[in-house]
């Protein structure tokens, strides 16, 4: 256990997420000055004080134990791609060294400037300086354990995340694959010339499906996958089925990988297929103040019909989504009349970062 405790000590960190963040973004150095300042608080209110709250006391703590903060944030931040590179133990120990180094060089420069005025000789006080010292080494162990703790929760959450995608997206692929197989089927005996490029269809769009395990796409790339998929539903009902695309979006606007699909798939067999007639989907796709917005509507039988698969696919692209977005993420359908409509809405601006943490 001492050696492989060792041999993860003395190489670099693995993986991207290293465990000390980025203490350069405003997030972390606000975080860091409201630590340090409650940190200075309970202190001063711990010190007993015959004169009521020592305003005094806790404006030069302050003052000491911010300067100590953003220049240790400061310092570490420009350090931490050097400290990548290096051996475990290096980087933990150059967090110690940076951080109470810091703490006694201001030490010696407080009782310098607060005690002689800048007018003696800088003088070092032993028991000041250790007790100042292992201040600094408890707080920054501290520190650096909850850094830690932080990122193995990250790193565990991304799992479940990744998982959970995996596990959503493996219910759809085979309801697809058995329904682009029947089409097929359907197409053998009648048309042998349709039937093979639709097979050459299915294989393209099952290229570009597995092609990405996490589930990333772009507008440009789910659109594509829809049009294969809808040329091979075209192949087996024939004029009973008319699509019309109406607005467009940037082709590299990311994408969950079957977003759109499950939704035409829904809109055919249980709006379409039901009806000798068959009928129309209308596709809009918009943006909208960050948002993008599909909206799938299709005619369906004049009849009101409740199917347990329609539940099914919606509720999976919903479970999809709001794994990736949480709440900001909306999925809404509802029969108006002899139409059915389905409209996504996620935030896109969210998006690239979620998916590629996600991948």
């Amino acid at each position: 256990m001492k050696n492989g405790l060792w041999t993860l000590l003395a190489q670099p960190y693995s993986g991207e997420d290293f465990f000390l963040p980025d203490l350069c973004s405003s997030v972390a150095v606000f975080t860091l000055v409201v630590l340090a300042e409650l940190l200075v608080l309970t202190w001063v209110l711990a010190v007993p004080s015959a004169g009521g709250f020592d305003w005094l006391s806790l404006a030069m703590a302050s003052l000491f134990v911010q300067w100590i903060v953003l220049l240790s944030a400061a310092l570490l931040c420009r350090l931490r791609g050097w400290m990548q590179r290096r051996a475990l133990w290096t980087a933990i120990a150059v967090c110690f060294v940076v951080v109470i180094g810091l703490t006694l060089t201001f030490t010696v420069l407080a009782d310098w400037v607060l005690e002689q005025g800048m007018l003696g000789q800088p003088r070092l006080e032993a028991e000041q300086m250790l007790r100042h010292g292992l201040i600094a080494l408890i707080m920054t162990g501290l520190l650096l354990r909850y850094f830690y703790l932080q990122q193995q929760w990250q790193r565990q959450h991304d799992a479940e995340l990744k998982a959970r995608l995996q596990s959503l997206q493996s219910r759809i692929q085979p309801h697809f694959l058995f329904n682009s197989l029947n089409s097929i089927v359907s197409l053998i005996g009648s048309d042998p010339a349709k039937a093979e490029s639709a097979v050459l269809d299915l294989s393209d769009l099952f290229r570009a499906n597995l092609s990405e395990v996490g589930g990333v796409a772009t507008w440009a790339e789910e659109r594509q996958l829809c049009e294969g998929y809808l040329r091979i539903e075209h192949y087996r009902l024939g004029e009973r089925l008319r699509v019309e695309w109406q607005g467009e979006l940037p082709a590299a606007t990311p994408m969950p990988l079957l977003t759109l699909q499950p939704l035409l798939e829904n809109a055919i067999l249980h709006g379409l297929q039901p009806s000798l007639e068959g009928g129309d989907i209308r596709i809009v796709a918009a943006m909208n103040q960050g948002m993008v917005e599909l909206l799938v509507s299709n005619s369906c039988p004049p009849q009101e019909t409740s199917h347990q698969g329609s539940r099914m696919a919606l509720d999976n692209v919903r479970a999809r989504m709001n794994v990736l977005f949480g709440p900001q993420a909306r999925l809404e359908a509802w029969r108006d009349r002899e139409r059915f409509f389905s409209r996504l809405a996620y935030p896109v601006k969210q998006t690239s970062s979620i998916l590629q943490r996600s991948h």
